[in-house]
């Protein structure tokens, strides 16, 4: 069993080894039902499949359990915002969505496909999905720009009867506040009384405080690069102007160093550098989540100096929020119940599962998170998922 204690050293990686895994790509096709004669040839091709078209042009429903569709996630992105690098486009995001789906099969037994889409309009994406909504049972949007991704994601959860899910925004947002509610009970605090600021208010911060606002943390102050976001700035967009009248319940303006001022909790989602000085503000046993990648907002080291915990997004230091501990689990778990969406309280039970795993282990300063290899984080994701479907719906349906 891998507890994920050892997955806190850099790895030295050579160019070489790196192309020469992706060569060919990082996917194939696998068989399911035997074709070593005409038998087997009769049966999964013509004249036998021919008996299942009919059957499910009879009752459509029957296609959940004669294909694999309904066990399919596509993963979906436009290339617009790729891991570190930007807007790189559609070719250059295959290699990382081959590694989502890769990632689909290795922790949840899930198969996907991924789909790089030559356009970055809105409308146009949610056409093509709708026109190919036979095809798959759930769609893992991937490297989407904000704010496009809000919208993305709105009108195909509206579009769609499956479970959809921006992994860049909720991903991210469900391991930050497993390790926030492990982190919580290491300093011997309630998670509902946080003083937390977020840092970026892009795709990960937004989620980030509406994962906080459902597990009941009430003081979140939210800034973006012009500063804390209140209800008297002019300059919101419609995203911003709505979580202005969620958020700062002190009606705090300023900057970062206003912000930090008392703030028990410190999440980095965002290109920018913290200073020094600004963490000194913050309360006795400080939290302080910097999960830029590949540079975090505070150096881990400097970051020490100041909280009783810390965390960051890369696996070189203790702590990593990689949100491979979340998607699989989480798809999984909506796939098995059969929900129609991925909703606020199956991400919270996610969260509630992934930290307990920690915490059965015995939580310490450098261990609030189970590894991202630990194998059994899928599993728990997936029964606490299927479980908050059932009781919501009483029933599974």
């Amino acid at each position: 069993m891998t507890t994920g204690l050892e997955n806190s050293s850099r790895i030295d990686l050579t160019t070489e080894e790196i192309f020469a895994a992706h060569e060919g790509g990082k996917l194939s096709i696998g068989l399911t039902a035997p074709l070593d004669d005409k038998r087997d040839l009769s049966i999964a091709y013509t004249p036998g499949v021919a008996q299942v078209s009919r059957a499910i042009n009879a009752d459509p429903e029957l296609a959940q359990k004669y294909t694999w569709a309904a066990r399919l996630v596509a993963v979906v992105s436009d290339g617009t915002a790729v891991l570190g690098l930007g807007n790189i486009g559609a070719a250059a995001s295959l290699p990382v969505m081959e590694g989502k789906a890769a990632l689909f099969k290795r922790f949840a037994g899930l198969d996907s496909i991924p789909l790089v889409l030559e356009t970055t309009d809105v409308d146009e994406i949610v056409e093509t999905l709708v026109r190919l909504r036979s095809s798959f049972g759930a769609v893992n949007l991937e490297d989407v720009s904000a704010p496009r991704c809000f919208e993305l994601e709105a009108k195909l959860i509206e579009a769609l009867d499956m479970p959809v899910m921006h992994d860049d925004q909720h991903g991210t947002a469900v391991v930050a506040l497993a390790a926030l509610t492990n982190a919580a009970k290491l300093s011997g605090r309630e998670l509902g009384s946080l003083k937390t600021v977020i840092s970026g208010a892009g795709a990960a911060g937004i989620a980030v405080a509406e994962i906080l606002l459902a597990a009941g943390v009430s003081d979140v102050v939210l800034l973006d690069s012009r500063g804390i976001i209140h209800q008297d700035r002019g300059d919101l967009t419609e995203i911003k102007a709505a979580y202005a009248a969620r958020t700062n319940p002190r009606g705090l303006t300023g900057g970062t160093a206003q912000a930090l001022d008392g703030a028990d909790v410190f999440i980095g989602v965002s290109s920018g550098t913290i200073p020094e000085e600004t963490l000194a503000k913050m309360s006795a046993d400080a939290v302080i989540f910097a999960l830029s990648n590949p540079d975090p907002e505070i150096h881990p080291e400097v970051a020490h100096k100041y909280a009783k915990v810390v965390a960051t997004g890369r696996s070189d230091f203790a702590n990593q929020i990689n949100n491979v501990l979340a998607f699989p689990g989480i798809f999984r778990g909506a796939l098995d119940a059969g929900a129609k969406r991925i909703t606020p309280a199956m991400k919270v039970a996610a969260a509630e599962a992934i930290a307990g795993i920690a915490a059965q282990d015995g939580l310490r300063p450098d261990y609030i998170i189970p590894s991202p290899l630990d194998e059994r984080v899928a599993p728990a994701v997936t029964a606490a998922v299927t479980g908050a479907v059932l009781s919501r719906n009483g029933s599974g349906g």
